[in-house]
This record gives structure tokens, C-alpha cells and sequence, in this order.
């Protein structure tokens, strides 16, 4: 008999975070979803962990002078973080505010910002632009370094107007020239220095200098200002203060929260409520969050397993459920690898409007990576989230048939939904194995190489595939 109670909060963990164990489900249910909801919505209560683990593992942890260690931490964060939805709005950030180290050429700056979205992901809209604007990955990134009143440079003007807070076609070029000039002066402090140790990598024996916020009055543009039908001396702050109130801001980002946290195909009926719900809290996201958690449109059965994982959710999601990497061991950088031959390098997408999703994701080649990759990670019967797994099997009862099996696999694999063909496809398969007999000793071991092939088969199922 399904259970749709812990449907609805493996739904929940899906989308909130890289799913959950079945443990950690239960867990959830007994305190209820609302309560689960609010607790999600709140990260900040949880204890957040010592990084002196990472340091003694991955030494260059301490001045992140490689983008694989950066690479490496987020990943162990993603994986064994309490904080499951900080870590996720960080990855959603990341995506929208897409910010590539192939460019920085430092490792640090990309993990500054992957902290500034943790720590401000949640709060308004208006702050996270703010933060945004005066981030150095970003001002480098996107030029405004480079932006002076004298020789404006509109990179950053133009991006933050049509593809960071009101989409393309709500803003003239008179409003990208008037922007790039309202942000003159924001730049790095000593970015010249900084600029000649990165082009010859000359950073040793100290590494790189942590780069800076600077703004520069000398170099700001002072003169009048049009901007989205207002007139002022305009600086960067009265900008962020516009864009913030617009109308077309709140149905940019209500589109976005519900592509990443709802399903791949639009729905304009929810996306108006919840540019409703960004006008009455004045852009708080974590309000947005709340409102859509919440929701008929985000319980609805008809958007579970709508959304295609994108390669670091496949990634983390599976190691979490294999209990893999409790340690910051460096082979973490593996994952990182396989997510990137998926189409997701992160750190470093591909462009200034992130990655494609939703199908996308998945070609001929990206989805024998996928498949391979969970097969791989789940495929290891000494990880302590597969002795779990099977030891739960141990405990319910000694020997079990095929259609038995597959339930119960279905369920530890977090409590995974499958179609009626796929279970029947899984039941032929468990079925080749005749009974699945813990005991003796003898057996037991065949039997619990027969499950990790039966769970390897499960991850490869279109429903583990979408979140």
C-alpha cells in the first residue's frame, strides 16, 4: 500500500535538498510536513559544521588555490550538510548568477561567492543584489573592473537588467547605458596587483590575496541619470532599490523558484501567485519558499518526478543515499568529474546564462554518464548507506520474492514512485534470482551482491532520474 504521507516528504526532500534516506524520512514524518517545511525553511537553527575536518583532509583547503579543492568542498557540503535547502539555493544562485572560475582564474573568489549565496539566499531579493553587485567573482566576471566613468564598460548593466532580475525585454539600451553608469566606481581593491600575480600564477609561497570590495567616488559617474522612467544622480544602490520593485522582477523570479523547486514546464497560474506572494513580503525569498512549499501547485502528484536532476543533484543524491564521502577524502573530486562529464561543471558554467535545463540534460551520451555514474556509487556494498539498506532487509525479514524485493528496494532508495511497467520490468529482473535468502552465511553474502544490482537497476529507472 503507498504511502502517500512519506511520498509527499520524499517529494519535499527532493526538491528541497538531494533527497533522504528512508531513515531520514521517517524522521520527517513524525514531525509532520508543515513542520518539516518550517524547519527546511530555517537553516540557520541547525549547527553548522566545523571546516577544521576539510583543512586536515584537503590542505589547500586553507587558501583554496585549486579549483579542484573548491570543487571538492562543495561537493563534501552538498553531500553531508544539515542545511540540505542552503546548500540547494546556493546551487539555484550559482545557476541564475552564473559566475566561471575559467575566467577568474581563482579558485577562492568562486567559493567567497558560493558563501555569500549561502548566507543571503534566503533573505530578499533586494540584499541578494546588493550582496551580488559587490561581489569581487562577480565584478571581474562580468567587467566591471573595467567600468569607468570616463569609458563605461555595460557588461554588468546589461546582465544584471536581462538575465539576473528581469528577464529580456523589460529594460531599453538608454537603461543599460544609465545602469553600467550608476556602477562605476564598484571594483576590486588592489586589483591591478592582483591581476599580474593571477596572469602569472606567481602566488606562492602565501597564495592568492582574498580579493575586496572597493568603491571609488573618483570614479563614479555624478551626472543626472534616466533609468526605467526615473531621474536622479543615480548610484548602484538606487538601482538595485528600481529593479527590486518592479513588477517584471517579481514574475522573473517567481518563473525561476518554480522551474528549479517545481517542475520543468511553466505554469503561469502559479507563477503569478507566487510573484504575488515576492510583492506582499518585498521580495523575500524565503516567504516565496514558503508559500510554494505549501501549495496545492507544489503537493500536486502531477509534479513529482517533473523535473530532470541536473548532474550535481544526480551526483550528491546518490552518494548521500550510499552514505558515500562522510569524509572529505580527495577522491571526492571524482564526483565533481562525473557531474561534468554530464553536461555540469560546477564552478564553471559555460556561459553567463548558466546552464540549459530540463531536458537538456540528457542525450545519447550525458545519459550513459548518468546511469553508469549511480551505478558505480551504489554499486560498492561496504558503503555504510548500502550496509544500512541491506541490514534493514536483514531485520524485516530472512528471505524475500521478487515483487517483495523490489518493493522494499523501492522504498530504501527514498521511498522512489515508479510506474506500474517499471515495477514490472524490476520484478522480471529480482525475479533471476529466485529467492533472496539472508541466511546461512553463504547466502546472505550472494544475496546482498543480488540487491546492489537490483538497486543499480533502480537508479536507472526514468523516476530516479527526475527529481
Amino acid at each position: 500500500m503507498v504511502d502517500k504521507e512519506l511520498g509527499l516528504i520524499a517529494h519535499l526532500l527532493r526538491r528541497v535538498g538531494f533527497g533522504a534516506t528512508l531513515q531520514e524520512l521517517e524522521g520527517y514524518r513524525a514531525k509532520g510536513y508543515e513542520a518539516t517545511v518550517e524547519e527546511l525553511l530555517h537553516p540557520e537553527d541547525t549547527p553548522e559544521w566545523d571546516d577544521d575536518l576539510v583543512r586536515r583532509y584537503q590542505p589547500d583547503m586553507n587558501s583554496v588555490m585549486y579549483f579542484e579543492s573548491a570543487q571538492s568542498y562543495w561537493m563534501y557540503k552538498m553531500i553531508n550538510s544539515g542545511r540540505p535547502l542552503e546548500e540547494k539555493i546556493a546551487l539555484f544562485w550559482h545557476g541564475l548568477f552564473a559566475t566561471a572560475y575559467g575566467k577568474l582564474n581563482h579558485a577562492k573568489g568562486v567559493v567567497n561567492q558560493t558563501d555569500t549565496f549561502r548566507r543571503h539566499g534566503l533573505g530578499s531579493f533586494h540584499n541578494i543584489l546588493m550582496e551580488l553587485s559587490r561581489d569581487p567573482a562577480m565584478i571581474f566576471w562580468l567587467d566591471n573592473k573595467d567600468n569607468h566613468k570616463d569609458a563605461p564598460n555595460e557588461n554588468y548593466g546589461r546582465e544584471l537588467l536581462e538575465l539576473f532580475s528581469m528577464g529580456i525585454g523589460n529594460s531599453t539600451e538608454d537603461d543599460v547605458k544609465n545602469c553600467a553608469k550608476a556602477f562605476t566606481g564598484w571594483t576590486i581593491a588592489n586589483d591591478e596587483y592582483m591581476s599580474v600575480r593571477a596572469s602569472r600564477d606567481s602566488i606562492w609561497p602565501s597564495g592568492r590575496i582574498d580579493w575586496q570590495f572597493e568603491y571609488r567616488p573618483e570614479d563614479h559617474d555624478e551626472t543626472e541619470k534616466n533609468f526605467l522612467g526615473r531621474t536622479g544622480n543615480f548610484n548602484g544602490e538606487d538601482i538595485i532599490d528600481i529593479i527590486a520593485m518592479r513588477p517584471a522582477t517579481s514574475w522573473f523570479i517567481a518563473g525561476k523558484l518554480y522551474n528549479y523547486f517545481v517542475s520543468d514546464t511553466p505554469n503561469e497560474e502559479a507563477t503569478a501567485f507566487l510573484a504575488e506572494e515576492y510583492r506582499k513580503s518585498s521580495g523575500q525569498i524565503r516567504s516565496m519558499l514558503r508559500a510554494l512549499f505549501l501549495s496545492d501547485f507544489f503537493k500536486s502528484e502531477d509534479v513529482w518526478y517533473a523535473r530532470v536532476k541536473s548532474p550535481a543533484e544526480l551526483v550528491v543524491g546518490t552518494a548521500r543515499l550510499a552514505g558515500s564521502y562522510q569524509t572529505p577524502d580527495s577522491g571526492i573530486i571524482n564526483l565533481a568529474n562525473d557531474a561534468n562529464f554530464m553536461g555540469q561543471e560546477i564552478l564553471n558554467p559555460p556561459t553567463v546564462e548558466g546552464w540549459h535545463t530540463g531536458t537538456e540534460w540528457v542525450d545519447t551520451g550525458t545519459l550513459v554518464e548518468r546511469i553508469n555514474s549511480s551505478a558505480l556509487v551504489i554499486g560498492d556494498t561496504l558503503q555504510p548507506g548500502i550496509q544500512t539498506m541491506i541490514q534493514h532487509l536483514k531485520d524485516r525479514q530472512d528471505s524475500y520474492q521478487a515483487a517483495e524485493l523490489v518493493d522494499e528496494c523501492l522504498l530504501l532508495s527514498g521511498d522512489l514512485q515508479v510506474s506500474d511497467t517499471t515495477r514490472q520490468r524490476l520484478v522480471e529482473f529480482a525475479a533471476n534470482f529466485g529467492e533472496v535468502n539472508f541466511t546461512p552465511d553463504n547466502a546472505a553474502h550472494c544475496s546482498e551482491q543480488q540487491v546492489v544490482e537490483l538497486l543499480q537497476l533502480i537508479l536507472a529507472t526514468r523516476e530516479y532520474q527526475m527529481a
